[in-house]
C-alpha cells in the first residue's frame, strides 16, 4: 500500500473502503493479488453490466487491436463507428420506435451530461435547469450544478447557479401532490422561477439511495414539461443499458425524452465512452461547437457494438434481467425482516438494489462486513444509509444467492455492533 499512499492523491474513494490490491477480475470476480476472490456486486459503479473480461466481447476487442486497426480517431468517420452506430439503430433504437440523433460527447458520463445541457440551453435559448432532491450527474461544473449531495457540490470551489432543485418522487412521503409546486412557480410571475430550458431526472436515483420515480411519475413529468415546452433529459448513465430490465430505463413508463444520456456499460466492456442522444429537431450544434479528444475510442465501439448484438437483439435478456431482479428483492426483502429496530427496508428496480437503514451508521457497517467476507458493495444516499447492490447482469443465480447469503451475515454483523443486546 505504501506506494498508493505516497504517490496517490488523498481524494481516492473507493481503496479506502477496500483495502487490498486488486489483480484479476473474471465474470463476477475480482482477485487480490494474493489472489483470494471477491464476488463483485459493484460492477466498476454499473459500468460493468456484462461482467469482467466477458469473453464474447474480449474476443472482439483482441481481434479489432491485434489487426492494427484505428483506436484513436476524434470524431473523424471510422469502420468502428459507422458499425456501432447502425448496430445502434437496429438493436436499440428501431425496435423502440426512437428516432434520435446520436453525439459522442466524450468518455465520461459527465461529458454527457454537460452536452445535454448545453444543447438544452442552446436550443431554447433558456438557462436554468430543473433537478431533483438528492440526483447525482457528475462533478463537472455543469453536471455538479444539477447534482444534489452537498459534499460534492462543496468541491467545486464556485457558485452553482441556474438551477432550481425539485422534490423527487415521494420526497415528501405522499404530504405534497406530485409536481405542485414545480407548476406554482411555473404559473406565478412572480415566482422568481425563470422558464426552465430543461428538467434533467434519473429514473432510479442510484447514488441517490436508490430512489425509484414511479412510471406514473415520470409520464407526469414528462407530460408537464410538453405542457410548458420544457426539454426532459433522463439521465440514463447509470441505469441504462438493462440495468432496471429494458435496455433504457425510462422504458417502463411509456415515455420519450427529448435528451438521454447513457455511458457506463454502454461499451460493454469496461471500456470509456459516453453518449448524448437526443430527437433529431434537436441537433442544432454547429461543428465543432462540443468537442473532445477522446470522445472517438474506437475500442469502446468494438465492444459496445459486440455487447448489442450479443445481449439486446431480443428479449431474453430482458426477462432474465427482471427475473433475477425480482429474486434479489425478495431475498433482500427477507434480510430487512429481520431488522425492524432499525428500519431496514428495500429499494430498488431490476438489478438496482438497496437495503436501506433509518439507522444511518449501519450500511457503511454491512459494506465493511461484507468486505471481510468476499463481497463487494458500496453505499449511496446522503447518510451513507443504503447498501447498494449493483451486481453484473450477467451474475448466475447461485452467485446472487450467495452473494445474499453473505450480505445477511454482514447485516447481523453490524446491527449487533449498532445495536448490541
Amino acid at each position: 500500500m505504501e506506494t498508493f499512499q505516497r504517490l496517490e492523491s488523498e481524494v481516492r474513494g473507493y481503496c479506502r473502503n477496500w483495502p487490498v490490491v486488486f489483480d484479476k477480475a473474471i465474470g463476477s470476480h475480482v482477485y487480490d493479488e494474493s489472489g483470494r476472490p471477491y464476488l463483485d456486486f459493484f460492477a466498476g459503479a454499473g459500468s460493468l453490466n456484462y461482467g469482467h473480461n466477458n469473453p464474447e466481447l474480449k474476443a472482439s476487442l483482441i481481434e479489432y487491436l491485434t489487426d492494427d486497426r484505428l483506436v484513436h480517431s476524434l470524431d473523424a468517420y471510422s469502420v468502428a463507428k459507422r458499425d456501432f452506430l447502425e448496430t445502434f439503430e437496429d438493436v436499440v433504437l428501431k425496435p423502440r420506435g426512437l428516432d434520435y440523433k446520436v453525439q459522442f460527447p466524450g468518455p465520461a458520463g459527465n461529458n454527457a451530461v454537460e452536452a445535454a445541457l448545453k444543447l438544452a440551453r442552446k436550443y431554447t435559448g433558456r438557462e436554468t435547469i430543473v433537478n431533483f432532491t438528492n440526483g447525482f450527474h457528475g462533478m463537472t461544473l455543469g453536471a455538479l450544478a444539477v447534482t444534489g449531495n452537498s459534499m460534492k457540490r462543496g468541491g467545486a470551489g464556485v457558485p452553482l447557479g441556474h438551477v432550481a432543485t425539485m422534490p423527487f418522487d415521494n420526497y415528501m412521503d405522499g404530504q405534497t401532490p406530485d409536481f405542485l409546486w414545480l407548476r406554482s412557480l411555473l404559473d406565478d410571475s412572480g415566482s422568481g422561477l425563470d422558464k426552465p430550458a430543461a428538467v434533467i431526472v434519473e429514473t432510479v436515483q442510484g447514488e441517490g439511495g436508490i430512489n425509484v420515480a414511479s412510471a406514473q411519475w415520470l409520464r407526469e413529468l414528462s407530460a408537464l414539461c410538453r405542457e410548458y415546452e420544457i426539454l426532459m433529459i433522463v439521465d440514463d448513465i447509470q441505469m441504462g443499458c438493462g440495468r432496471t430490465g429494458g435496455f433504457f430505463s425510462f422504458e417502463e413508463a411509456g415515455i420519450t425524452p427529448d435528451i438521454v444520456t447513457l455511458s457506463k456499460s454502454i461499451s460493454g466492456y469496461g471500456l470509456p465512452m459516453a453518449l448524448t442522444l437526443f430527437k433529431r429537431e434537436l441537433d442544432v450544434w454547429e461543428p465543432g461547437e462540443h468537442n473532445g479528444t477522446f470522445r472517438g475510442f474506437n475500442p469502446a465501439m468494438v465492444t459496445g457494438a459486440e455487447a448489442l448484438r450479443r445481449f439486446w437483439s431480443d428479449d431474453a435478456f430482458a426477462r432474465e434481467i427482471r427475473a433475477k431482479g425480482d429474486m434479489v428483492a425478495a431475498r433482500l426483502t427477507e434480510i430487512a425482516a429481520e431488522f425492524p429496530q432499525v428500519g431496514a427496508h428495500v429499494r430498488g428496480r431490476g438489478l438496482a438494489r438497496g437495503l436501506a437503514f433509518e439507522d444511518t451508521s449501519i450500511a457503511k457497517r454491512v459494506a465493511a462486513e461484507s468486505f471481510d467476507r468476499g463481497l463487494l458493495v458500496e453505499t449511496s444516499g446522503p447518510e451513507d444509509e443504503v447498501a447498494k447492490l449493483l451486481p453484473p447482469l450477467t451474475t448466475t443465480e447461485e452467485e446472487l444467492k450467495a452473494g445474499l447469503d453473505i450480505m445477511a451475515d454482514a447485516a447481523r454483523a453490524a446491527v449487533k455492533v449498532a445495536q448490541p443486546v
